[in-house]
């Protein structure tokens, strides 16, 4: 959830991400006729993960082939099911299939790193008349694996699919993997964030969008505040609402009196500070304005044409993917 698998850009991303840190690399690559697979384009991933999900909670065998209708898919991520989010969701699907990551994440014993793209296959169903009868797509082994490892699985707020900027769909993830319930929550610093975000906007722009971003409270369940303790280097202190902090519903209205005041008050001695020594990104040298990178928009998906369970602090050192709590919004896809 929290590595630089994906551009927050909505423009056509074709500068590869390289990212290193102690014991962790993620190269992110992608066909320029493509472009880089976005944020809003892992719903799909999202989606997927949810249906294997369901699939074990039923008892039944899950599959990395999954068989569905688009109808379903886009109404579960909250996307219209007009023709032009048809054609949305197939822009998606073509880059999805043409990112190629290479990770050493979860790379198995004697495998040095993984390369693999976010979906091996996809296409349409039809019968002899050549009447549609859905949609299929095939996920990578090294995804699929994450998804049933029940341990690397976190739920996440159906209110996420309605985040339109994509740096906040990122820091929800970060919200949600390492504050989780914590009623302490977690601090993280500004320059660290930057670099574990893959972003190519220039530092000082990616920080004023925080600050933004931390006067506006988008995020679903949790509160952000950027801070500078003792005068020292800024960074943005993410606490879970009370439902979250009690493992219950989350809360997605106003923050109240009272958690204001623990946010202002919390220091790095209760909350530690993630500065885990990330060694940079390389973004050759690319500085574009944060405005192009990350400002919200009401489309859910970038307008490319088609081309040929909380861990407390345990959950800050897993890798995770994530589903929606809403699983009852989400049946119906049949795998095979």
């Amino acid at each position: 959830m929290e590595r630089p698998f994906f551009s927050l850009a909505k423009g056509r991303r074709v500068v590869p991400i390289h990212y290193r840190t102690t014991g962790v690399e993620v190269i992110v690559e992608a066909l320029p006729a493509c472009g880089m697979a976005t944020i809003w384009d892992a719903d799909v991933l999202i989606w997927a993960a949810s249906q294997i999900v369901e699939a074990l909670d039923h008892g039944l065998t899950p599959s990395r082939l999954i068989r569905f209708t688009p109808y379903q898919l886009l109404k579960a991520t909250g996307r219209d099911t007009t023709q032009r989010h048809y054609q949305l969701l197939r822009g998606a699907l073509h880059r999805l299939q043409a990112t190629v990551v290479r990770t050493t994440i979860r790379h198995g014993e004697g495998w040095r790193q993984r390369a693999f793209s976010w979906i091996t296959e996809w296409g349409d169903r039809v019968d002899a008349r050549g009447r549609s009868h859905g949609m299929e797509l095939v996920l990578p082994d090294w995804f699929y694996r994450g998804v049933l490892d029940r341990t690397l699985v976190l739920s996440i707020d159906p209110a996420y699919f309605r985040l339109t900027g994509g740096i906040e769909r990122w820091l929800y993830r970060i919200a949600r993997k390492h504050a989780g319930h914590q009623p302490a929550g977690w601090a993280f610093d500004l320059r660290h964030l930057h670099a574990k975000s893959g972003s190519l906007a220039r530092f000082s722009d990616f920080a004023l969008d925080l600050r933004r971003i931390a006067r506006r409270q988008p995020l679903p369940g949790y509160r952000l505040a950027v801070q500078r303790p003792d005068g020292g280097a800024e960074v943005l202190r993410v606490a879970p609402l009370p439902g979250i902090a009690r493992g219950g519903a989350p809360a997605i209205t106003a923050v109240d009196k009272a958690v204001r005041d623990a946010m202002d008050n919390m220091t790095s001695a209760v909350t530690p500070v993630d500065t885990s020594g990330a060694s940079g990104i390389d973004t050759s040298g690319a500085a574009d304005s944060i405005h192009r990178a990350h400002e919200p928009d009401t489309s859910p998906w970038p307008e490319t044409p088609i081309r040929p369970r909380n861990f407390s602090n345990k959950e800050s050192n897993k890798e995770t993917c994530c589903w929606p709590r809403s699983a009852p919004a989400l049946r119906g896809g049949r795998r095979s």
